[in-house]
């Protein structure tokens, strides 16, 4: 089973640890709406899309602390295999709060906090440190 999700965040990890300043994608509505959370949390330095009808692909930017990429770790949470949902009171911090949970929520794509404050639980998708 293919999971383009778990794909595009091994790809920006892989990028950031080989030093390179941009990475591509094939693009889809759900990865750039993924970009735009982790551009505004600073995990990325920017996104953008690129091409025509099929040819479309996602260049993201590799955001550096210094020499050290901004993405040290990822982990799926909910898998094609086996999805993962939360209620509001079940999102907690990622990493003591340094790590990032990202979910697909109805209100949208979202951070866990920015769930949590919305009182929306939803589908957890990743976390991200």
């Amino acid at each position: 089973m293919h999971d383009p999700i778990a794909d595009m965040l091994i790809r920006i990890k892989n990028a950031g640890t080989a030093g390179k300043t941009v990475t591509e994608m094939p693009y889809s509505k759900l990865k750039e709406a993924i970009a735009v959370v982790l551009f505004k949390q600073g995990y990325i330095a920017s996104y953008e899309k690129k091409g025509k009808k099929v040819q479309k692909a996602l260049e993201i930017g590799i955001a550096y602390d210094g020499k050290k990429p901004r993405v040290a770790g990822v982990g799926r949470m909910s898998k094609p295999s086996r999805r993962l949902y939360m209620k509001t009171d079940e999102i907690k911090k990622i990493k003591n709060g340094y790590g990032l949970l990202v979910m697909s929520t109805p209100k949208g794509i979202m951070t866990g906090d920015e769930a949590r404050k919305a009182l929306v639980g939803g589908e957890a998708l990743f976390k991200i440190w």
